[in-house]
C-alpha cells in the first residue's frame, strides 16, 4: 500500500489534540540555520565597522567614534555602552547600583530587566575595550538567533527565511540585547504547538518562557494573557478540555501563575541583594522623557502642538492606558473569533498585542523590529506586509544615524532639505500606520499551525489518489 512518505517528502508526526504537523527535514533546516548564521555575520561585521582601530585609556574607539557611529550607521547600543553604565569596569550589575537625582544610573545598574543585565555583564569579563565587548557579546547572543531560526523553521518552514536573512536581522541582531527575549516568544509558541504533552503542561512551561522573556526585555510577559484564554477554552476547538468542562479556569490560572512565579523567582535575588540598584533599571524607564531619541508617534505627534513638560504628563497618562486598551481590544476580537471558530487565537492575538505595545508606548527603538519579525512568519499573513515593513524600517533605521549626524555635525538636517529628515519621518510615520494595519491583519490571520490539519488533508488526498 501506498504510503505518505512515498508521496511526498515530508511525513506526518503525531501534534497535540489529535493534530497533526508536517516536519521540516533536518538538511532543510540546516540550509536555514547556514542562512541565518550568515545573515548575523552580516550583522556582526556591519557594527564592527564602527570599532578601532585605536582605543583610547577607557577602551573607547578611536578616531572620531561619536561621528563616525553616526554618519557610516554603524551605531549599536552594545558598544556605545561599554562605557557609561561600568561595563567597562566589570561591575556586577544591580547590587551596588542606583539613579542619581539627574535620572542618570550608578553603580552598575542598568535600564533593562535582570536576565539582559546579567548578559551585559558577561559579554564584558574577558573584554578591554569596546570593539572587544562587541565581539563577546555578538559570541554570547548568536546562538539565540541561530535557535530563533530554528525554531520558525520547524513551524513554519521556509516562511522563517523572513527571519533568517530580513533586513531586520543584519540591522539589529547586534545592536542592543534583544535576541535573547525574541528566542523566549517563539520558543513559547514551539512548546505549545510542537511538545507532545497534556494542554495544561505545554502552555505552563511555554509560560515560564515569557515569564523569563520579562526578565530580558518585559514585552513577552502581554503574551500570557492570551495563553491562558487558549487554555481555559481547550486549545484547538476545544479538544483538550478536561472530561465534562466547558472552560479550564483552573489550567488557565496555573499557566498565569506559572509566568508570575518565574519572574518573582529571577527577580528576587537582585532585588534582596541590592534593592535600589534592581529599583533603578525600572525607575529608568519611568522617567525616561519622550525626546527626539524615542522616535515614537508621541513626540512627533504633539511636540509641534504642546509644550514639553505638558507632553511628558500627557505621555506619562496616555501611554500605558492606550497600550492597555490596545490589549483589550485585542483579547477581546481574540474571544469573538473563538465564539466563530471554536479556538482562541493567541498568536494571533498576542501579535495584535506587540503591535499595539510598539505603536502606543513612548518609545520606539529601531530593534523593535526583531520583536516583530516572528508574528510575520508564524501569522499567514501576505508577504507583501513584511515587506513593506521592512521598506520602512530601513528608512527609519538608515535615515535616524544619519539625520543625528547631520545635526550633530553642522550638516542640513531641515525637513526641505534633508533626506535623511524625510527617511526619519518615512521611518515614523510609515512604521505607525503598518502597525495599525497589522493590529487589525493579525487579528484576523490564521496561525502557520492551523495549517497542520489541512496539511494532513493533502497527504490524505495524496495517498488516495496514489491508490
Amino acid at each position: 500500500m501506498t504510503t505518505v512518505h512515498e508521496v511526498v517528502s515530508v511525513t506526518p508526526e503525531r501534534g497535540d489534540a489529535g493534530r497533526f504537523t508536517t516536519r521540516f527535514g533536518r538538511p532543510a533546516a540546516v540550509v536555514l540555520v547556514l542562512l541565518c548564521g550568515f545573515t548575523l555575520l552580516l550583522g556582526f561585521v556591519n557594527k564592527d565597522r564602527c570599532t578601532g582601530p585605536a582605543f583610547d585609556q577607557w577602551g573607547r574607539t578611536q578616531p572620531d567614534y561619536d561621528e563616525r557611529n553616526k554618519q557610516d550607521v554603524c551605531y549599536s547600543d552594545i558598544q556605545h555602552l561599554w562605557i557609561g553604565r561600568d561595563i567597562d569596569r566589570h561591575v556586577f550589575p544591580y547590587v551596588d547600583g542606583g539613579i542619581n537625582d539627574k535620572g542618570i544610573l550608578v553603580g552598575g545598574s542598568v535600564e533593562y530587566p535582570v536576565l539582559s543585565g546579567l548578559l551585559i555583564w558577561a559579554g564584558a569579563i574577558f573584554a578591554q575595550n569596546d570593539a572587544e565587548y562587541l565581539l563577546y557579546s555578538a559570541l554570547l547572543m548568536a546562538p539565540f538567533g541561530l535557535l530563533t531560526g530554528w525554531l520558525l523553521g520547524k513551524l513554519a518552514r521556509w516562511r522563517a527565511l523572513l527571519w533568517a536573512i530580513g533586513p531586520p536581522l543584519v540591522l539589529y541582531a547586534f545592536h542592543n540585547w534583544d535576541l535573547p527575549v525574541v528566542l523566549c516568544s517563539v520558543a513559547a509558541v514551539y512548546v505549545v504547538h510542537r511538545w507532545n504533552r497534556p494542554l495544561v503542561q505545554r502552555a505552563t512551561v511555554a509560560s515560564v518562557l515569557l515569564g523569563l522573556g520579562f526578565a530580558f526585555k518585559v514585552y513577552p510577559a502581554a503574551f500570557v494573557l492570551p495563553l491562558m484564554l487558549f487554555v481555559a477554552t481547550g486549545g484547538w476547538r476545544g479538544q483538550e478540555l478536561p472530561a465534562g468542562k466547558k472552560a479550564d479556569v483552573a489550567g488557565a490560572v496555573k499557566v498565569g501563575l506559572a509566568s508570575i512565579v518565574t519572574v518573582v523567582l529571577v527577580n528576587l535575588p537582585f532585588a534582596f541583594a541590592g534593592y535600589e540598584g534592581w529599583l533603578a533599571s525600572f525607575e529608568f524607564q519611568q522617567l525616561r522623557r519622550v525626546d527626539i531619541t524615542t522616535n515614537s508617534i508621541w513626540y512627533w505627534g504633539l511636540r509641534p502642538f504642546i509644550g514639553d513638560d505638558p507632553m511628558q504628563s500627557l505621555v506619562g497618562v496616555l501611554s500605558p492606558v492606550m497600550v492597555l486598551v490596545s490589549f483589550a481590544v485585542a483579547a477581546g476580537y481574540g474571544w469573538l473569533r473563538f465564539r466563530r471558530e471554536g479556538s482562541y487565537p493567541w498568536i494571533a492575538v498576542s501579535g495584535a498585542m506587540l503591535c499595539g505595545f510598539m505603536l502606543l508606548h513612548k518609545v520606539h527603538s529601531p530593534q523593535y523590529t526583531l520583536w516583530l519579525v516572528p508574528f510575520l512568519v508564524l501569522l499567514r499573513v501576505r508577504l507583501v506586509w513584511a515587506f513593506a515593513y521592512f521598506v520602512v524600517d530601513l528608512a527609519m533605521g538608515i535615515g535616524i544615524f544619519r539625520w543625528f549626524w547631520a545635526i550633530e555635525f553642522g550638516q542640513p538636517a531641515g525637513i526641505y532639505d534633508s533626506f535623511s529628515a524625510q527617511a526619519v519621518m518615512i521611518g515614523v510615520w510609515g512604521r505607525a500606520a503598518l502597525l495599525v494595519a497589522l493590529f487589525v491583519v493579525f487579528l484576523k490571520a490564521r496561525d502557520v499551525t492551523e495549517d497542520d490539519r489541512d496539511d494532513l488533508k493533502f497527504l490524505r488526498g495524496a495517498v488516495a489518489a496514489k491508490g
